[in-house]
């Protein structure tokens, strides 16, 4: 029983207690009716499916049953009865009806048609109201539930990275500056450039691309720890795959090597997807059925087959030997592209596919580097639809080799010397790898562009809400 005697109605559609009276609160989907009766049917969010409310005319005032309209909010007090329409086992016969919040048929943007998700978005903070948002909104509550209930089981520590971070992990220099100066007047060095000594951090900082660096250092304490927070990275990017404010989860683990990172990667993921079957269905059996009529099958197929393991340079060789005509060249030492990579997944294996040993110039500096000098051990998980889902690595734990990559890139070791320092004091074979948490979602719900698995996305452009 919620607060004011309510009931969820995802209860009350299971309830079993028939005549007994109970009270409901939430949105008007929608009402229809004739002179005598009205049916409502009223969502709260707890569930996809609406409870019937059926609204004997002549008991009620006729200016209160105008007012209630598609997106009114109503408080309800009635009989739970058998329900004589199809579709659920129950409904509510109204005694009481008190209406919260009206909303004016007029100018209510989300009336009883289809409306498309580039106007959704345009109205983001309405969304929620609809089936799909709903849907999607639960699902990523369920996905966050469940990577924490994974991490915690196997005994792992969630470590909160900061967010503010003068680091920039990736080495792409996409980042959003951090700072208190005037930009009018900015304080100016003898030289003319500005001064960050005179910033609130008394040097450059910027919101972080990566929390893996400092999970690093966590790990060399405590073995295995997750980080699960935001990210952002200043790309203008307009893709249905680019946030410039997206979630990462990214764990990091002491004594891990490659193998064992993409045991742990695999497992993770099918632990996920299996979660999601098993508490969501109702949400995904929506989704499959407006969107991808493909989806549970194929979430299915991802839980119960083995992802297959194949070395970049395998991978090259059989893109190359396809005689598929792809947008992008195909040749050893270039990164893979999405259409390369769902290649090997849709069509040659058919399988999830994990990529290995990749030329060391297009992965970053930290990753471990193989004996043959110019590979090193990174780890990508490619999934049907999505291309690469996952990307980890072995980390370089020498430090003469993590020294000379740094210096070869020319990233600064006045920056890296606390990075630096794990490999000087105790350092230990570890990995980790990154799940981008919007990424899982579209492969979860079906959706096609990565700006309707948020809440409210932030792109080049866009931060309305």
């Amino acid at each position: 029983m919620q607060p004011g005697g309510r009931l969820k109605i995802k209860d009350l559609l299971r309830s079993n207690s028939v005549g007994s009276e109970v009270t409901a609160k939430g949105w008007v989907r929608t009402k229809r009716g004739n002179k005598n009766v009205a049916f409502i049917a009223l969502n709260d969010g707890s569930t996809i499916n609406n409870i019937q409310v059926v609204v004997e005319v002549s008991n009620f005032n006729e200016e209160l049953l105008k007012q209630i309209t598609t997106g009114a909010c109503l408080k309800v007090v009635g009989t739970l009865v058998e329900s004589v329409g199809s579709g659920q086992s129950v409904e509510m016969l109204a005694k009481e009806i008190e209406i919260y919040g009206t909303a004016d048929a007029n100018t209510y943007p989300l009336q009883k048609k289809g409306h498309s998700l580039e106007f959704l978005r345009e109205i983001a903070h309405l969304r929620p109201r609809t089936n799909t948002f709903g849907a999607v909104l639960r699902i990523r509550h369920a996905m966050a539930y469940a990577i924490h209930k994974y991490f915690n089981d196997r005994g792992f520590f969630y470590l909160h990275t900061p967010i503010i971070t003068g680091s920039d992990a990736e080495g792409a220099g996409a980042m959003f500056q951090v700072t208190t100066l005037d930009l009018n007047n900015p304080p100016r060095t003898e030289d003319g450039k500005i001064d960050y000594t005179q910033d609130f951090f008394g040097k450059s900082t910027n919101l972080t691309v990566s929390g893996q660096l400092e999970g690093e250092l966590g790990a060399m304490a405590l073995s295995e720890i997750y980080t699960f927070g935001p990210t952002f990275r200043a790309e203008n990017s307009n893709t249905p795959r680019h946030l410039a404010e997206f979630w990462m989860i990214e764990p990091e683990m002491a004594f891990y090597e490659i193998v064992d990172n993409m045991n742990l990667a695999e497992d993770f993921l099918k632990n996920l997807i299996q979660y999601a079957l098993d508490n969501c269905m109702e949400d995904l059996e929506f989704l499959n059925k407006m969107y991808d009529e493909e989806l549970i099958e194929r979430l299915k197929f991802v839980v119960s087959n083995d992802f297959v393991r194949l070395p970049y340079t395998e991978a090259i060789d059989i893109l190359m030997a396809s005689g598929h005509k792809f947008e992008f060249p195909v040749s050893w030492g270039l990164d893979l592209q999405s259409e390369h990579e769902r290649y090997l997944v849709e069509k040659h294996f058919m399988k999830p596919v994990i990529l290995t040993d990749y030329p060391k110039e297009i992965k970053a500096f930290y990753m471990k580097q193989n004996p043959d000098g110019k590979t090193v051990r990174a780890m990508d998980v490619l999934f049907p639809k999505i291309g690469e889902i996952i990307g980890g690595s072995q980390r370089e734990e020498n430090y003469e080799k993590l020294m000379d990559r740094i210096t070869e890139l020319e990233i600064p070791e006045k920056d890296m010397w606390w990075y630096l320092d794990t490999r000087r004091f105790g350092t230990a074979p570890h990995s980790g790898f990154g799940l981008g948490f919007e990424r899982l979602l579209l492969f979860v719900t079906g959706m096609g562009n990565i700006r309707d698995v948020i809440p409210f996305p932030r792109t080049p452009n866009t931060a309305e809400f």
